[in-house]
């Protein structure tokens, strides 16, 4: 053993210099390599409705964004930050949207390891297979479009073949959406059957154990014919809270698996697609406990083309089905029963004028179902390279407080933002 440990010691003495001129030069390499680019940005949006659980402001703040990125013989490496003023929540914070490490270490495979924005599914703000975190109150209160995608911290390996390609996402450890809980969005409360916000402020049971409460979500596709096939699977929870704990007092992740398809490609003269979802909730099975979220079945059609010069529709229909609805009656508390179907359509506009610097959107949703509708106008010029200005809203109407846009009645938001890039 002495003899095993002394000629560890001697090489580790050989090998330390090498190692350090190995490391000295990747530094160089990284340090030579590295870029910033980043923006700075002041946004401002009012409420056009009074709201008694809310301030006037929906969103009032300063940011910075800052982006580096660099890469050794190895490696890529990327950080992106936000440091903000947040004058609603009265406080500054500062939001680590990326940070992570890339290598493909083999002919076949790429590693992501570290915090990363990841997304997947052909649907245009609607999701079915897109299991990863989203920011329901950014998208809502009316920051830019970007921050709807919640950052994840996992591992992505990525494995390429002629007979199809292969993703693997892990989480060590649940990351949840970024929901809507009352803080700085009024919502409706099932248990008060009333819309509440800050005087009932969601709590929740949120599983937080690393390599336990973990999640896994895989992808499997191919490209046949300019047309990309898909198959997905994951395992984890309901990504905002899916029911009440027993008692009816504290929201709660349930355990969920997700299956699903999907397609698109080329038809016409645009782009078309088709996606399907299976979400088993693994905690209800059979649909009998009131206070978990049935299984469904989810349903996305979609279409986008051209229709005139710099002029682009694009239109979908999607479905959520709930299954077991029978027993959901039956064994639903008072006020938390729901419709078996929700149907949504939305309509997306887009012209660009002006040599394609002043971009004027709408994105609209209409649920016949809940007979409610969430639309997004939206106006961006592009002053010059570095300096955009934008203006906007979320507006929100319903014919009951109940439905899922139509609770955010009071929410109803105009905003406008000056964006300098560098």
């Amino acid at each position: 053993m002495g003899r095993l440990f002394a000629g560890f010691l001697i090489c580790l003495v050989f090998a330390l210099p090498v190692a350090a001129e190995e490391a000295e030069s990747d530094l160089e390499i990284f340090i030579s390599n590295m870029e910033v680019h980043g923006f700075y940005e002041m946004r401002a949006g009012y409420r056009t409705r009074k709201d008694k659980y809310q301030k006037d402001m929906s969103v009032m703040e300063n940011r910075l964004q800052v982006d580096l990125s660099s890469y050794t013989d190895w490696a890529d490496f990327k950080f992106r930050g936000d440091l903000f003023g947040d004058l609603v929540a009265e406080e500054a914070d500062f939001d680590i949207r990326e940070a992570y490490l890339f290598s493909r270490p083999l002919d076949f495979m790429d590693l992501k390891l570290g915090r990363q924005i990841l997304t997947w599914g052909t649907g245009d703000l609607v999701f079915i297979n897109d299991m990863f975190p989203k920011d329901w109150q950014s998208f809502f209160i009316g920051r830019d479009t970007e921050y709807l995608k919640a950052p994840s911290d996992a591992l992505k390996a990525s494995f390429f073949s002629n007979l199809a390609n292969i993703d693997v996402v892990y989480t060590p450890k649940f990351d949840s959406d970024r929901f809507i809980n009352g803080e700085r969005i009024s919502y409706w409360n099932s248990s008060l059957s009333s819309i509440a916000g800050q005087n009932a402020i969601q709590h929740t049971d949120k599983p937080d154990r690393w390599f336990r409460d973990d999640e896994i979500a895989i992808r499997l596709y191919k490209n046949i014919n300019n047309y990309e096939y898909a198959l997905y699977a994951y395992r984890g929870y309901w990504k905002s809270p899916g029911g009440l704990n027993a008692t009816g007092t504290q929201a709660i992740f349930p355990d969920l698996n997700v299956y699903g398809a999907s397609v698109r490609g080329s038809i016409a003269e645009g782009i078309g697609n088709l996606e399907f979802g299976y979400y088993e909730s693994d905690d209800d099975q059979s649909g009998n406990n009131g206070f978990v979220n049935n299984s469904e079945l989810r349903f996305l059609a979609g279409y986008t083309q051209e229709i005139g010069k710099d002029f682009t529709a694009g239109v979908q229909y999607y479905l959520e089905r709930m299954t077991d609805y029978s027993q959901h009656k039956r064994s639903s508390p008072a006020g938390l029963t729901r419709d078996r179907d929700r149907h949504l359509v939305t309509v997306r506009l887009t012209k660009l004028l002006m040599n394609q610097n002043l971009r004027c959107s709408v994105f609209t949703y209409f649920s016949p179902s809940d007979k409610d509708v969430y639309m997004r106008p939206n106006i961006n010029y592009k002053v010059s390279d570095n300096l955009a200005v934008e203006a906007g809203a979320n507006i929100f109407f319903g014919d009951c407080p109940s439905t899922f846009f139509g609770q955010f009645q009071n929410n109803t938001n105009i905003y406008t933002a000056l964006r300098y890039s560098f």
